[in-house]
């Protein structure tokens, strides 16, 4: 009996609708993203712009695959979730730290609901008053500069403080092997290297754009082992701070283009629901007028209007109370007007 168990074939996905799913975006973000790069190299305007907008969106999907394989929902056995996780974070050039590192915190953002980070880039402004008017000239200049130091600091931290040099082996690999493989993308062409950096700085935009907005919680500097502080951050609390910045309500397929992450009250609800599940979940929980999402519109403006001003923010902003919240205001218009947003939440980048 036991030897008729060992030898049956072990399943790797949870269902039938998970295999077909997962299947498909972890082919298309590998195969797509390798082919951007013969189209940025062409002499052709447009193939060169519809290679950096592929290099720019598989990477996009790469970093919330990421996400789903850190709550196992790729996969149901651990170490494939962790090969995908590992896979996706070369792809979304995040792999100077590991996939285990990246999970770990960002399980600690659902479990402490807070806005966690092991780097303080607040403080750092603070001590060299220069760099913080340096970020925001080029955040003026739309250039993401504080996510650039975000990344930035998971490369310099493992050679320059004790506590991160157990790290320092696998940073220093990874920044050979990515110099290296750019290097050698320079001499097959000047112009798809360039063409990568501007997908590059596109991306980071991307994932700036939603995490700004997903919460208003608290947010503490800690060690990773480190407790955050007390209080009464329940449930209610979770769902009150958090909110769905949904592509599209009337097209819901658009919001594919970011696998449904904007669907972000389901997720913190039960982070166990995989992506192609979300939409479905978003609706038995909410209905279809809901308090919860934050119109795409009103984002994009208050992204433009508050990107320097986010950058030493002392908060996040106030969102309005509810849907059609104000006089003459209609559908969540007005809502995100004072949301200022947030910088250094990405989880990618607060180890």
């Amino acid at each position: 009996m036991n030897a008729a168990i060992e030898a049956a074939p072990r399943r790797l996905f949870r269902d039938r609708e998970g295999a077909i799913a997962n299947t498909l975006v972890l082919s298309w973000t590998s195969l797509s993203w390798l082919a951007a790069f013969p189209l940025m190299a062409q002499p052709s305007i447009a193939l060169n712009a519809i290679g950096v907008l592929l290099c720019t969106h598989t990477m996009v999907l790469a970093a919330y695959l990421i996400h789903e394989a850190a709550h196992h929902t790729l996969f149901i056995d651990h170490k494939a979730n962790h090969r995908a996780g590992e896979t996706m974070s070369f792809i979304a050039g995040a792999s100077y730290a590991s996939f285990e590192r990246i999970r770990h915190m960002h399980i600690r953002h659902h479990l402490d609901r807070a806005d966690l980070a092991c780097f303080d880039f607040k403080r750092l402004m603070q001590r060299v008053p220069g760099l913080r008017r340096t970020l925001e000239a080029m955040e003026w200049a739309y250039v993401p500069a504080t996510e650039l130091l975000m990344h930035a600091q998971i490369v310099w931290r493992p050679f320059l403080e004790r506590s991160q040099h157990p790290h320092r082996p696998r940073a220093a690999a990874m920044l050979v092997v990515r110099l290296g493989l750019l290097t050698l993308l320079a001499l097959w062409s000047v112009r798809a290297l360039l063409l990568y950096g501007l997908a590059y700085v596109l991306f980071l935009h991307a994932l700036n754009f939603f995490d700004a907005f997903h919460h208003t919680f608290e947010q503490y500097f800690v060690e990773p082992d480190e407790a955050a502080p007390p209080s009464d951050r329940n449930a209610a609390y979770e769902q009150r701070n958090t909110y769905s910045n949904l592509i599209s309500r009337r097209w819901p397929w658009l919001n594919l283009l970011v696998l449904n992450f904007g669907y972000h009250n389901a997720h913190h609800q039960r982070a166990s629901v995989p992506w192609y599940r979300l939409p479905a979940y978003h609706r038995e929980l909410y209905g279809e007028n809901n308090g919860c999402e934050m119109p795409i519109s009103g984002l994009l403006s208050t992204w433009h209007h508050n990107r320097v001003r986010r950058v030493f923010a002392a908060d996040y902003g106030k969102p309005g109370a509810g849907e059609g919240e104000g006089e003459g205001r209609r559908g969540g218009e007005g809502r995100a007007d004072n949301f200022i947003g947030a910088h250094g939440v990405s989880f990618l980048t607060v180890i």
